[in-house]
């Protein structure tokens, strides 16, 4: 008897995945836990193991497809069930829910192959789903297809209210109509999925949602940099690499310990402001497939060594999309820093359901007032520049002032850093 395997639930308000390979193929015998498909889901590459052992009869899904939780992948058959030869991927138009529509609703007729979440966009946007042209295989009215829809502007059901950015599957479907690029030069289109697209989702609903509000302040790390200089090699030989972003997280977990109202977030539906008592601070890295933000947790209890070898394995599994799902949840701040790549000062949008954020540049020399002991002196400093991006509806502009004076304090005396430690 046939058994199908869906993608499966993968929490945190995931829905849909992209596969990137499908590592069997039909026919093959299997056993349980063997690893049968890559997705990714929100930036996470998951390996998915076989439920069962036994032998592949169908696979439905290729390398490239996006996928949505509860829909069939594969069907599976016990040990000595004959095996079907593979065909075409095929959406799961079998196993979605079809709704009868009037024969004069698009000039078509009958049901609509589509899934549960392609009906609920369509319903959100206004769209009838028998006027939508269908992509997918077997005439399956896909997503995507709903939004081109709507951005055409030609739904003829009553318009309703655009859904908010954390309901809608992707970016918001209302954009202008482009013109055509190909005319004035060539061009090249690339699919708008995977890591840029999960990125673009967070971002939209973060900047429609959060009213960002940013303080900025200059750090003299002349002396951290010395202080960095000195030992970074003992690093290197723990496998680690000490740069300013693993003194920013040690000095971060301490001003938030101080500030606590900064390791937040906001229960709008409960109308509660979250306080979290435990330090998971995210880290923006930068791939070749796009930004990622693995997380480093209990970074209050961990050493400077501990940290930057920590750090640093996690950034080489962002590089080979390495990381796991586990790796990239349950951040409660998150510090991005653009001086690796040379960047200066920068105001970053905040990671949701944090509410601040804190942005680093690259520190570099200035000529700066110094109190010597003859009075003012203008010496060649290292100075970095920090700006702290705050939602304004959980926090004050004092907070993010306040923030900033500490960590300023901190990052700027290594023996105040250290002893910040204890």
């Amino acid at each position: 008897m046939a058994r199908e395997f869906k993608l499966p639930d993968l929490g945190e308000g995931i829905h849909e995945g992209e596969v990137l390979a499908v590592r069997v193929s039909a026919g093959q015998a299997v056993t349980e836990g063997d690893i049968i498909l890559e997705v990714e889901t929100d930036k996470a590459a998951v390996e998915i193991p076989s439920p069962y052992t036994g032998s592949i009869l169908e696979i439905r899904v290729a390398a490239g497809d996006t996928v949505k939780v509860g829909q069939v992948m594969m069907t599976f058959a016990d040990a000595g069930e004959k095996a079907t030869a593979p065909s075409a991927p095929a959406a799961p138009a079998a196993k979605a829910v079809q709704a009868k529509v009037p024969a004069a609703a698009g000039g078509k007729q009958g049901p609509v192959p589509a899934s549960p979440a392609t009906r609920r966009l369509a319903r959100e946007l206004g769209v009838e789903l028998s006027a939508v042209s269908p992509s997918g295989a077997a005439g399956l009215v896909t997503a995507d297809d709903v939004r081109a829809f709507a951005a055409r502007g030609k739904t003829p059901a009553a318009a309703r209210p655009a859904p908010a950015p954390a309901a809608a599957e992707a970016v918001p479907a209302a954009a202008a109509d482009l013109p055509d690029f190909a005319k004035w030069g060539t061009v090249e289109r690339v699919p708008f999925r995977s890591i840029r697209r999960a990125t673009a989702r967070q971002m939209s609903l973060a900047w429609s949602q959060i009213p960002h509000v940013n303080s900025q302040e200059l750090v003299d790390v002349t002396r951290l940099e010395a202080f960095r200089q000195k030992h970074k090699k003992e690093i290197e030989a723990l496998g680690g690499r000490l740069t300013v972003t693993v003194f920013a997280l040690k000095a971060a977990a301490s001003v938030l310990k101080a500030f606590p109202q900064v390791n937040a977030s906001l229960d709008a539906a409960a109308g509660e402001i979250v306080i979290k008592k435990y330090y998971h601070l995210g880290v923006a890295v930068n791939t070749a497939d796009g930004l990622m933000v693995p997380v480093i947790r209990h970074v209050d209890n961990k050493s400077i060594k501990e940290l930057a070898v920590e750090l640093h394995a996690l950034v080489q599994k962002a590089a080979a999309r390495k990381l796991g799902r586990e790796e990239l949840q349950g951040g409660t701040f998150t510090i991005t820093n653009a001086g690796a790549l040379g960047g200066w000062a920068f105001v970053p949008i905040i990671n949701p359901p944090q509410v601040a954020i804190l942005g680093l540049g690259q520190g570099r020399l200035q000529p700066a007032v110094v109190m010597g002991e003859k009075g003012p002196e203008i010496l060649p400093r290292r100075i970095m520049p920090a700006v702290l991006a705050i939602d304004h509806r959980v926090l004050d502009g004092a907070d993010s002032v306040n923030f900033l004076a500490r960590f300023k304090q901190i990052m700027e005396d290594p023996d105040e850093l250290l002893m910040s430690l204890v």
